[in-house]
């Protein structure tokens, strides 16, 4: 009997412990089925809500390939040979093509080119160019500083020989002189034939310049105040260090009146040495270069060894002519000439 009730015991704990499991096992599938009936409503509810727009892509195009051609390969390159953008004999060779503002604006591109264009022979190439005569053998100036001297709407020539020093005749006739005058004949010879010569005038690039301008301090009572001026000068003059600080000045060699009427005013310099060369000679070819007999306008030629101007003048009294050196010290080299000549 008691066996009997302890199996049935058993058998009642054995009921109630699967009515337990069973119970478990129900609340874990309610619990999971919903879990995933909530997944289920929450991904309804995103499928439900507006999607903001998707920008589409557009396929990128492609860029033209560059077509380019290859040289076959030559013996004397190596196999590291390459083009270099920055290669010095090339840009040198192309920067003497260039005028002075194109070269000054590539100079302001880098410091590799503004070193490269700073160089001084490019500068000579450039100035020798412009002005249009050889270059000299020495300077004692940068050719960059001589450039912007020398560029100053002024006109150029040279005065180039083997010798250290030159001769120049001043006249204010443009004929060829029957005879070249001695440096101790000056008044001689200005008052026989308007002309006079200059030693020990210093080589090289000369630059000369016409002007009409309005004489400040006159000393003749006549004067109406105008004046023609021909200026020559050495082109390092303006670099010097006397011509700066005013101790260099201008001396009178000589000066004669025209006291009779004059067709115009004249003044010209030229280079002994040159004085029969064809180009010089073509200075005295009055009707390829003077204005005609109605035309106030003044007029100048310049040739490689000479320098002429010529004004054609209304009903006058003459004129008075001035010849006028400048020398690098006492008894230096002259280093800039002047031609004045104001109606009487």
């Amino acid at each position: 009997m008691g066996k009997r009730l302890r199996r049935e015991a058993s058998d009642d704990e054995k009921m109630a412990n699967r009515k337990r499991t069973s119970r478990g096992q129900s609340a874990s599938a309610a619990a999971a089925t919903t879990t995933a009936g909530d997944e289920q409503m929450a991904k309804r509810k995103r499928n439900l809500a507006p999607q903001p727009p998707q920008r589409t892509r557009r396929p990128m195009r492609r860029s033209k390939t560059i077509c380019s051609c290859s040289s076959p390969a030559s013996a004397f390159l190596t196999a590291h040979s390459t083009f270099c953008w920055y290669e010095k004999d090339l840009w040198t060779e192309i920067a003497k093509f260039l005028d002075a503002r194109s070269l000054v604006m590539l100079a302001a591109t880098s410091h590799w080119f503004h070193r490269l264009i700073m160089e001084d022979s490019i500068w000579k190439h450039v100035c020798v160019r412009d002005l249009q005569v050889p270059a000299p053998c020495d300077v004692n100036s940068k050719w960059i500083d001589l450039y912007a001297s020398a560029f100053d709407g002024s006109h150029s020539f040279m005065f180039r020989q083997q010798e250290k020093h030159i001769a120049v005749l001043l006249t204010e006739r443009l004929s060829a002189p029957m005879r070249i005058p001695r440096e101790d004949e000056t008044e001689t010879m200005l008052q026989a034939s308007g002309c006079c010569v200059l030693n020990n005038v210093k080589p090289g690039i000369w630059i000369a310049d016409l002007q009409l301008v309005r004489c400040p301090v006159c000393d003749l009572n006549t004067c109406d105040g105008t004046m023609q001026t021909l200026d020559a000068r050495h082109i390092e003059l303006f670099l010097n260090k006397g011509y700066r600080n005013g101790s260099w000045d201008y001396e009178v060699v000589g000066s004669h009146d025209i006291k009779k009427h004059s067709d115009g005013a004249s003044g010209a310099i030229f280079d002994l040495k040159h004085l029969k060369d064809p180009l010089t000679s073509a200075v005295f070819n009055l009707r390829s270069w003077v204005g005609k007999q109605m035309d106030w306008q003044p007029r100048a030629v310049v040739s490689l060894h000479a320098v002429a101007v010529n004004t054609n003048l209304q009903k006058n009294e003459g004129l008075h002519v001035k010849y006028h050196a400048m020398r690098n010290g006492a008894s230096g080299e002259v280093v800039s000439i002047r031609i004045s000549q104001q109606l009487l």
